[in-house]
């Protein structure tokens, strides 16, 4: 049992560790356009990220798929950037059965992009045969679900505040908070090596 407190852990301190915020940025742009009552929808999200990054962990720490390089490290935020600019673009608009899918599939691949650039050093704190290492991921995810949900509650909640407290429309919610995280991310993708090469 201590050990499942031990991956359970690490998948929480996974998202939640403020100095990589790239899970939080990720989080608030998918949030930004739902309130409480669309609860339902963002657990699914959220378990398709959680879905696409445990598949991912799996086939890498398998050998069944091995990538090297900096390409994730562009990617990643170019996903955030593109769910961002999605929010601004359908701000005030009503198409969530369209939204739910394209976003997704954003999300399936931000999960499956940081599976992969995550399972390198996933990698090195796993030991024992193949058997063995299928409960400590599993373990992980759980906690990594956890923890989005942690973080899903309080953007809801500021959000409900902001909006209810503050008067802000939804709307303006949707363009402050997705500009916001554009404002971070594209940095990110600016000062990327990938320019360089």
């Amino acid at each position: 049992m201590s050990e499942f407190w031990i991956y359970f852990e690490k998948g929480l301190r996974h998202i939640l560790n403020l100095f990589a915020c790239i899970h939080i940025l990720f989080l608030i742009a998918l949030t930004a356009p739902y309130a409480f009552k669309d609860w339902k929808r963002l657990l699914l999200l959220i378990s398709i990220f959680t879905a696409g990054h445990t598949m991912a962990l799996l086939l890498s720490v398998y050998g069944v798929i091995i990538i090297k390089g900096d390409l994730f490290e562009f990617l990643i935020p170019t996903t955030i950037l593109l769910v961002a600019f999605f929010n601004i673009f359908n701000a005030g608009k009503s198409s969530k059965l369209a939204s739910v899918n394209l976003v997704g599939f954003i999300t399936l691949f931000f999960g499956i992009l940081h599976g992969l650039g995550f399972s390198g050093y996933f990698k090195s704190i796993l030991g024992g045969s193949p058997k063995s290492k299928v409960l400590p991921i599993l373990e992980f995810a759980l906690g990594i679900v956890s923890s989005q949900v942690i973080v899903v509650f309080v953007i809801l909640l500021l959000s409900y505040s902001v909006q209810t407290i503050f008067r802000f429309s939804k709307r303006d919610w949707i363009l402050v908070m997705s500009s916001f995280v554009i404002g971070v991310v594209l940095p990110m993708i600016i000062e990327n090596e990938i320019w360089s090469r």
